[in-house]
Protein backbone atom coordinates (compact mmCIF):
# COMPACT_ATOMS: atom_id res chain seq x y z
CA UNK A 1 0.00 0.00 0.00
CA UNK A 2 1.34 3.66 -0.75
CA UNK A 3 2.34 5.32 2.13
CA UNK A 4 -0.06 7.96 2.17
CA UNK A 5 -2.72 5.23 1.84
CA UNK A 6 -1.08 3.55 5.39
CA UNK A 7 -1.33 7.09 7.41
CA UNK A 8 -5.25 8.12 6.00
CA UNK A 9 -5.62 3.92 7.61
CA UNK A 10 -3.80 4.79 10.47
CA UNK A 11 -5.55 8.10 11.07
CA UNK A 12 -9.33 6.58 10.00
CA UNK A 13 -8.39 3.75 13.41
CA UNK A 14 -10.82 4.55 15.95
CA UNK A 15 -8.85 4.75 19.98
CA UNK A 16 -10.56 2.01 21.56
CA UNK A 17 -11.89 2.96 25.21
CA UNK A 18 -9.55 4.01 28.40
CA UNK A 19 -12.02 2.11 30.45
CA UNK A 20 -11.86 4.77 32.96
CA UNK A 21 -14.34 7.16 33.68
CA UNK A 22 -13.97 9.98 36.30
CA UNK A 23 -17.62 11.30 37.12
CA UNK A 24 -19.82 13.55 38.98
CA UNK A 25 -23.00 12.97 39.71
CA UNK A 26 -25.87 15.51 41.75
CA UNK A 27 -29.11 14.88 42.24
CA UNK A 28 -31.82 17.16 42.33
CA UNK A 29 -32.37 20.16 45.56
CA UNK A 30 -34.91 20.14 47.73
CA UNK A 31 -37.80 22.82 47.57
CA UNK A 32 -37.82 25.34 49.86
CA UNK A 33 -40.81 25.15 52.66
CA UNK A 34 -43.67 27.35 53.67
CA UNK A 35 -44.98 29.70 56.89
CA UNK A 36 -41.37 31.30 57.62
CA UNK A 37 -40.16 27.92 55.69
CA UNK A 38 -36.70 26.40 55.92
CA UNK A 39 -34.02 26.54 52.50
CA UNK A 40 -34.21 23.60 50.81
CA UNK A 41 -31.54 21.06 51.08
CA UNK A 42 -29.22 20.86 47.90
CA UNK A 43 -28.70 17.32 46.07
CA UNK A 44 -26.17 15.69 47.18
CA UNK A 45 -22.99 15.75 45.28
CA UNK A 46 -20.72 12.58 44.37
CA UNK A 47 -17.45 12.04 42.68
CA UNK A 48 -15.03 15.03 41.05
CA UNK A 49 -11.79 14.95 39.09
CA UNK A 50 -9.82 11.42 40.23
CA UNK A 51 -12.97 9.90 41.23
CA UNK A 52 -13.54 7.17 39.04
CA UNK A 53 -15.12 3.84 37.68
CA UNK A 54 -13.79 1.23 35.58
CA UNK A 55 -16.25 0.41 33.04
CA UNK A 56 -16.26 -1.72 29.70
CA UNK A 57 -17.00 -1.29 26.54
CA UNK A 58 -20.24 -1.73 25.04
CA UNK A 59 -21.90 -2.19 28.20
CA UNK A 60 -24.55 -0.01 28.84
CA UNK A 61 -24.80 1.90 31.94
CA UNK A 62 -28.03 3.33 33.68
CA UNK A 63 -27.90 7.07 33.62
CA UNK A 64 -30.80 9.46 35.56
CA UNK A 65 -30.91 12.98 36.29
CA UNK A 66 -32.65 14.11 39.11
CA UNK A 67 -35.53 16.77 38.69
CA UNK A 68 -35.64 19.39 41.92
CA UNK A 69 -38.16 19.76 44.50
CA UNK A 70 -41.32 21.60 43.11
CA UNK A 71 -42.12 24.59 44.64
CA UNK A 72 -45.45 25.82 46.30
CA UNK A 73 -48.24 28.44 45.45
CA UNK A 74 -49.85 27.18 49.00
CA UNK A 75 -49.13 26.34 52.44
CA UNK A 76 -48.37 22.73 52.32
CA UNK A 77 -45.79 19.72 52.26
CA UNK A 78 -42.31 20.79 50.32
CA UNK A 79 -40.76 18.33 48.22
CA UNK A 80 -37.03 16.42 48.30
CA UNK A 81 -35.37 16.89 45.27
CA UNK A 82 -34.87 12.99 43.11
CA UNK A 83 -32.03 10.89 43.23
CA UNK A 84 -29.21 11.09 40.22
CA UNK A 85 -27.70 7.94 38.91
CA UNK A 86 -24.62 6.73 36.89
CA UNK A 87 -23.60 2.91 36.87
CA UNK A 88 -23.36 1.85 40.43
CA UNK A 89 -23.42 5.87 42.29
CA UNK A 90 -26.52 7.07 42.98
CA UNK A 91 -26.48 10.65 44.77
CA UNK A 92 -29.48 12.02 46.80
CA UNK A 93 -32.12 14.44 46.47
CA UNK A 94 -31.92 17.56 48.62
CA UNK A 95 -34.23 17.51 51.45
CA UNK A 96 -37.58 19.95 50.85
CA UNK A 97 -36.90 23.02 53.88
CA UNK A 98 -39.76 22.55 56.72
CA UNK A 99 -43.24 23.95 56.98
CA UNK A 100 -46.66 24.03 58.23
CA UNK A 101 -48.47 25.72 61.39
CA UNK A 102 -46.04 25.07 63.96
CA UNK A 103 -42.55 24.78 64.11
CA UNK A 104 -41.15 21.34 62.66
CA UNK A 105 -37.58 20.08 61.24
CA UNK A 106 -36.62 19.96 57.76
CA UNK A 107 -36.49 17.01 55.65
CA UNK A 108 -33.56 14.96 55.49
CA UNK A 109 -31.75 14.17 52.27
CA UNK A 110 -28.22 14.32 50.22
CA UNK A 111 -28.13 18.00 51.85
CA UNK A 112 -30.82 18.41 55.01
CA UNK A 113 -33.87 20.81 54.19
CA UNK A 114 -33.91 24.19 56.83
CA UNK A 115 -36.03 24.22 59.55
CA UNK A 116 -39.00 26.40 60.34
CA UNK A 117 -40.57 28.75 62.82
CA UNK A 118 -44.08 27.69 61.41
CA UNK A 119 -46.76 30.70 62.94
CA UNK A 120 -43.87 32.44 65.43
CA UNK A 121 -43.82 29.11 67.25
CA UNK A 122 -39.81 29.15 67.79
CA UNK A 123 -36.93 27.03 66.27
CA UNK A 124 -37.76 23.75 64.12
CA UNK A 125 -34.70 21.77 63.76
CA UNK A 126 -32.74 20.56 61.09
CA UNK A 127 -32.88 17.87 58.35
CA UNK A 128 -29.75 15.75 58.21
CA UNK A 129 -27.20 15.36 55.38
CA UNK A 130 -26.10 12.12 54.25
CA UNK A 131 -22.43 11.35 54.82
CA UNK A 132 -20.07 12.11 51.91
CA UNK A 133 -22.60 13.65 49.69
CA UNK A 134 -23.90 17.09 51.49
CA UNK A 135 -24.41 18.34 55.15
CA UNK A 136 -27.21 19.36 57.70
CA UNK A 137 -29.82 22.34 57.05
CA UNK A 138 -30.11 25.31 60.10
CA UNK A 139 -32.25 25.39 62.52
CA UNK A 140 -35.47 28.17 62.82
CA UNK A 141 -35.81 30.50 65.39
CA UNK A 142 -39.21 32.55 65.95
CA UNK A 143 -40.15 34.06 62.78
CA UNK A 144 -37.67 33.09 60.73
CA UNK A 145 -36.24 29.53 58.91
CA UNK A 146 -32.99 27.94 58.94
CA UNK A 147 -30.93 27.78 55.51
CA UNK A 148 -30.82 24.39 53.75
CA UNK A 149 -27.26 22.58 53.85
CA UNK A 150 -24.99 22.78 50.74
CA UNK A 151 -22.27 20.07 49.61
CA UNK A 152 -19.61 22.62 51.16
CA UNK A 153 -21.17 23.77 54.53
CA UNK A 154 -24.47 23.29 56.38
CA UNK A 155 -27.08 25.73 56.59
CA UNK A 156 -27.29 28.68 58.62
CA UNK A 157 -29.20 28.99 62.08
CA UNK A 158 -31.88 31.50 61.55
CA UNK A 159 -30.95 34.36 64.42
CA UNK A 160 -32.87 35.11 67.05
CA UNK A 161 -35.21 38.23 65.94
CA UNK A 162 -38.71 39.74 66.63
CA UNK A 163 -41.80 40.38 64.74
CA UNK A 164 -40.86 44.22 64.01
CA UNK A 165 -37.13 43.81 63.06
CA UNK A 166 -35.45 43.53 60.06
CA UNK A 167 -32.97 40.64 60.60
CA UNK A 168 -32.54 38.08 57.42
CA UNK A 169 -33.65 34.14 58.31
CA UNK A 170 -30.54 31.47 57.62
CA UNK A 171 -28.92 31.50 54.74
CA UNK A 172 -28.41 28.68 52.35
CA UNK A 173 -24.53 26.65 53.07
CA UNK A 174 -22.51 26.87 50.11
CA UNK A 175 -21.75 24.22 47.67
CA UNK A 176 -18.43 23.42 46.06
CA UNK A 177 -16.57 23.43 42.93
CA UNK A 178 -15.20 21.01 40.77
CA UNK A 179 -13.14 21.47 37.40
CA UNK A 180 -14.61 17.87 35.84
CA UNK A 181 -15.93 19.88 33.34
CA UNK A 182 -12.93 21.48 32.28
CA UNK A 183 -13.42 24.62 34.07
CA UNK A 184 -14.15 25.37 37.63
CA UNK A 185 -18.06 25.24 38.67
CA UNK A 186 -19.42 25.51 42.17
CA UNK A 187 -22.58 22.98 42.69
CA UNK A 188 -25.03 21.77 45.48
CA UNK A 189 -25.61 25.24 47.24
CA UNK A 190 -28.61 25.45 49.94
CA UNK A 191 -31.55 27.45 49.87
CA UNK A 192 -32.32 30.41 52.28
CA UNK A 193 -34.92 30.39 54.45
CA UNK A 194 -37.92 32.30 55.05
CA UNK A 195 -38.89 35.40 57.15
CA UNK A 196 -41.79 37.42 58.41
CA UNK A 197 -42.71 40.77 60.13
CA UNK A 198 -45.00 43.11 60.95
CA UNK A 199 -44.37 46.74 59.42
CA UNK A 200 -40.86 46.29 57.84
CA UNK A 201 -39.33 43.93 55.10
CA UNK A 202 -36.74 41.90 56.35
CA UNK A 203 -33.50 41.54 54.49
CA UNK A 204 -33.38 38.14 51.87
CA UNK A 205 -31.56 35.47 53.41
CA UNK A 206 -29.29 34.20 50.66
CA UNK A 207 -28.80 31.05 48.73
CA UNK A 208 -25.76 29.12 49.14
CA UNK A 209 -22.66 30.13 46.40
CA UNK A 210 -23.57 27.03 44.12
CA UNK A 211 -27.08 27.24 42.75
CA UNK A 212 -29.32 27.82 46.00
CA UNK A 213 -32.39 30.10 45.98
CA UNK A 214 -32.85 32.93 47.51
CA UNK A 215 -35.18 33.17 50.71
CA UNK A 216 -38.45 34.56 50.52
CA UNK A 217 -40.64 37.25 52.65
CA UNK A 218 -43.62 37.93 54.55
CA UNK A 219 -44.21 41.86 55.89
CA UNK A 220 -47.49 41.63 57.30
CA UNK A 221 -50.18 44.01 55.90
CA UNK A 222 -48.53 43.54 52.50
CA UNK A 223 -45.68 42.86 50.46
CA UNK A 224 -43.08 40.14 50.51
CA UNK A 225 -41.43 38.03 47.81
CA UNK A 226 -41.52 34.53 47.06
CA UNK A 227 -38.70 32.15 47.57
CA UNK A 228 -36.00 32.03 44.61
CA UNK A 229 -35.34 28.96 42.79
CA UNK A 230 -32.27 26.68 42.89
CA UNK A 231 -29.84 26.65 39.47
CA UNK A 232 -31.12 24.13 37.14
CA UNK A 233 -28.67 21.51 36.10
CA UNK A 234 -26.35 22.48 39.87
CA UNK A 235 -28.17 20.54 42.11
CA UNK A 236 -29.12 24.23 44.46
CA UNK A 237 -31.89 24.12 46.72
CA UNK A 238 -34.79 26.35 46.89
CA UNK A 239 -35.62 29.33 48.84
CA UNK A 240 -37.68 29.45 51.45
CA UNK A 241 -41.28 31.21 51.15
CA UNK A 242 -44.56 32.23 53.05
CA UNK A 243 -46.92 30.42 50.32
CA UNK A 244 -44.62 30.57 47.41
CA UNK A 245 -41.36 28.81 47.46
CA UNK A 246 -38.54 28.33 45.28
CA UNK A 247 -38.31 25.35 43.29
CA UNK A 248 -35.36 23.12 44.12
CA UNK A 249 -32.62 23.10 41.02
CA UNK A 250 -32.11 20.07 38.75
CA UNK A 251 -29.21 17.85 38.69
CA UNK A 252 -26.29 16.67 36.47
CA UNK A 253 -24.25 14.06 35.36
CA UNK A 254 -20.65 14.95 33.95
CA UNK A 255 -18.12 12.49 32.70
CA UNK A 256 -14.41 12.82 32.07
CA UNK A 257 -12.53 10.32 29.96
CA UNK A 258 -9.41 9.89 27.74
CA UNK A 259 -10.01 8.10 25.07
CA UNK A 260 -12.76 6.22 23.40
CA UNK A 261 -15.90 7.51 21.87
CA UNK A 262 -19.42 7.85 23.80
CA UNK A 263 -22.85 7.04 23.05
CA UNK A 264 -25.48 9.08 24.87
CA UNK A 265 -28.75 7.05 25.02
CA UNK A 266 -32.37 7.50 24.15
CA UNK A 267 -33.92 9.73 26.54
CA UNK A 268 -30.97 11.43 27.84
CA UNK A 269 -30.11 15.16 27.20
CA UNK A 270 -26.51 15.84 27.01
CA UNK A 271 -23.82 17.48 24.91
CA UNK A 272 -19.72 16.02 24.46
CA UNK A 273 -16.63 18.47 24.09
CA UNK A 274 -12.96 17.18 23.56
CA UNK A 275 -10.36 19.95 24.56
CA UNK A 276 -6.99 18.23 23.23
CA UNK A 277 -6.28 15.93 26.13
CA UNK A 278 -9.69 14.82 27.91
CA UNK A 279 -13.36 13.69 26.25
CA UNK A 280 -16.46 15.08 28.17
CA UNK A 281 -20.09 14.43 28.43
CA UNK A 282 -22.73 16.67 30.24
CA UNK A 283 -26.08 14.90 31.10
CA UNK A 284 -28.23 17.52 31.88
CA UNK A 285 -31.76 15.52 31.94
CA UNK A 286 -33.67 12.49 31.21
CA UNK A 287 -32.75 8.68 32.35
CA UNK A 288 -31.60 6.00 29.96
CA UNK A 289 -27.77 4.46 29.03
CA UNK A 290 -24.79 5.88 27.76
CA UNK A 291 -22.10 3.60 26.68
CA UNK A 292 -18.72 3.79 25.11
CA UNK A 293 -16.34 2.25 21.96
Amino acid sequence: MPILGIIASAINVAIPFSGTVDYLVIAGGGSGGTNQGGGGGAGGMRGGVGTTLSLSAGTNYTTTIGAGGAGRTSYGATVNGNNSVFSTITSTGGGGGAYGANSSAGNSGGSGGGGTSGNGGGGGGAGGGTSGQGNNGGSASSYRGGGGGGKGAAGANAPSAGLTDSASAGAGGNGTASSISGSSVTYAGGGGGASYTQGVTPTPAAGGTGGGGIGGNNRGGGGGAAGGNGTVNTGGGGGGGQQNTGSGGSGVVILRWSTGTITIGAGLTGTTTFDGTYNYATITAGTGNVSWV
